[in-house]
């Protein structure tokens, strides 16, 4: 697809169908649409906290914000040797950042971004785009904070499109696409927002949510 006919609201439309677009790298110039067989998903209730993840979580020498730097955290997904984030890819999500759909998580110590997470909402669906980490499990830090954060506001389903072994750690699992269909349809119901909670800044009480459903 040329990215000349990709508008936010086409892109809301194809999410809401369960199809998501990806760019072959960083400078390609059209946009596929892409329908996996399996989907990955990360369900809300099975998010696995390890001790050794707990242990980073409970240091004081990091902060958590949401939606402060997206251009960060864009610039932190697409920091790799091979990336689908290309310019349209960054030009439509800020668009639906700017609309209140895309969201970040970012995890920061003193002025520096060391790992977020970011993705897109409709409903009660959080469809994760992207994360980055630039110091030991600084993404899953992320993820943990986004993970309370949507259940609080009552979210659920957290699409993660594939599967990795990092997801699989925490519980992540894969679906066949009947079944996310079925979710999704559900979820797209839940009348809710990211908004709609107030952002947690206590850790511990999210370490004690968490562990309480690890």
């Amino acid at each position: 697809m040329s990215d000349r006919r990709l508008t936010p609201e086409l892109l809301l439309s194809a999410y809401a169908t369960g199809i998501f677009p990806m760019a072959e790298d960083r400078d390609a110039t059209e946009l596929y649409w892409v329908d996996p067989r399996y989907r990955g998903i990360l369900p809300l209730d099975r998010f696995h906290v390890s001790r050794s993840l707990a242990k980073h979580l409970r240091r004081p020498d990091y902060q958590v914000a949401f939606d402060t730097d997206l251009d960060a955290v864009l610039d932190g997904c697409a920091d790799r040797d091979e990336t689908w984030i290309n310019n349209t890819i960054r030009d439509l999500t800020r668009a639906l950042f700017d609309d209140g759909y895309a969201h970040t998580i970012e995890v920061w110590r003193e002025d520096r971004m060391i790992g977020g997470v970011y993705g897109i909402t409709l409903g009660g669906a959080f469809f994760g785009e992207s994360m980055f980490s630039r110091e030991t499990n600084a993404s899953k830090i992320a993820l943990v904070w986004l993970v309370d954060h949507l259940k609080r506001a009552e979210f659920t389903l957290f699409d993660t499109q594939f599967i990795t072994t990092h997801l699989k750690s925490l519980g992540g699992i894969e679906i066949p696409r009947k079944d996310y269909r079925a979710r999704l349809a559900a979820a797209l119901t839940v009348p809710t927002s990211f908004l709609s909670v107030a952002f947690e800044t206590d850790c511990q009480a999210i370490l004690h949510r968490m562990t309480q459903t690890s």
